[in-house]
């Protein structure tokens, strides 16, 4: 009997973690993939130089944002060292760490800006742990799925929604909706072939309980931020401020911009948030449509590494995590580009690896360093 092709493949594909042509180059053995690592560097270097612009050439902030992605860096490393099987064995105690974090918020936060999302730890100073879940929770459900038959069934659908609802709870106690929170896990869902018929039936069930979530779960001021939304002049100085103003940036950019730290809305002080939630408002605004475009082209080519890895991966464990973090990646361009943009509500999500930040960029260069550790772990 002639052997299927199928046969043939799998008797010739590495197994058991090992290939049959190791890659002995120099960033095989620094298990770092020199594409995804070239395209991160260039990011933070834009982000770097737009904070220090946003920031009135502030050397204070812009020195906290380069430690920051020092930390991230190093920590990309160190994670990349690590074989996938470990970050798949110990997926669930990272996700209990992040629920105890939450869990500490709500005891010893420190309220900003109406919320309690900050705690001060020792030696270590402010952070956000909803930050740290986002980096826990792609790697839970990735281990969760990874042991199980694709597709999922039912029951392991309902146990993946009740993992991801119990941080969600959490950091909607402080308030804070934060649905960047999940995105994570239900991408990795996604990947692991759940249905198109349950799909759609989710999202006709959320338009059906959408009224009960306006009226009983939505505060008054994300309420009146999806008002603004579709009218924003109708309440011009006060909710429909940001949308305004950011659009103002954006077109007064034109073609080329006005020019590095040449910016007005944001100098002079229209802008708000033009160095955390609005920094894409201040890119724009001085590097014009042609700086947009450049940028955009530098993160479609970050997520579209992230997928080739993912699909290139040995294991169910590597695709979905690497497959889940080229579009949780996506989904946060895709968010607060809407958001400046003036199509989407203002969400109070920052832009990877350009917003001012040092929880939220150490964390998405942990999770790189892991996708880089997949790639090169054969």
């Amino acid at each position: 009997m002639i052997p299927s092709q199928q046969y043939r493949f799998l008797r010739q594909s590495a197994r058991d973690g090992l290939s049959i042509k190791h890659d002995s180059s120099r960033w095989a053995k620094l298990h770092l993939d020199p594409w995804l690592l070239c395209f991160l560097v260039l990011n933070a270097i834009l982000g770097l130089m737009v904070v220090y612009s946003a920031t009135a050439e502030n050397s204070g902030m812009l020195m906290r944002q380069a430690t920051s992605f020092g930390v991230g860096f190093t920590l990309m490393f160190l994670c990349a060292q690590v074989p996938p099987k470990i970050y798949q064995a110990i997926s669930p105690y990272l996700y209990i760490f992040g629920l105890i974090m939450l869990m500490l918020v709500l005891v010893i936060g420190e309220k900003r800006l109406g919320a309690t999302r900050w705690i001060t730890l020792p030696g270590i100073g402010s952070m956000q742990p909803s930050e740290v879940m986002k980096f826990a929770m792609p790697l839970m459900m990735a281990w969760y799925f990874s042991k199980r038959a694709f597709p999922p069934k039912f029951i392991h659908i309902i146990v993946a929604l009740i993992l991801m609802a119990i941080p969600f709870v959490l950091v909607a106690l402080q308030p804070d909706l934060n649905i960047g929170l999940i995105i994570p896990g239900i991408f990795v869902l996604f990947l692991s072939g759940m249905s198109w018929r349950l799909i759609l039936g989710a999202l006709g069930a959320l338009a059906v309980v959408a009224p009960l979530l306006w009226m009983f779960l939505l505060q008054e001021y994300q309420k009146k931020r999806v008002l603004t939304l579709f009218d924003p002049e109708s309440d011009a100085l006060g909710a429909g401020w940001n949308i305004i103003q950011s659009k103002i940036a954006i077109g007064s950019g034109g073609m080329t911009g006005k020019g590095f730290t040449e910016g007005t809305q944001s100098h002079l002080g229209y802008l708000p948030e033009h160095h955390t939630d609005f920094i894409m408002s201040t890119y724009a605004e001085e590097f014009g449509f042609i700086g947009v475009f450049l940028l955009f082209s530098l993160f479609a080519a970050i997520i579209i590494r992230c997928l080739i890895i993912g699909m290139n991966s040995f294991h169910n464990f590597g695709r979905l995590y690497a497959g889940a973090t080229g579009l949780t990646f996506f989904f946060f361009v895709f968010l607060n580009s809407g958001m400046v943009s003036g199509i989407l509500p203002v969400t109070g999500d920052p832009l990877p690896l350009m917003s001012y930040g040092g929880t939220a960029v150490i964390a998405m260069l942990a999770g790189m360093g892991i996708v880089m550790s997949i790639h090169t772990h054969r």
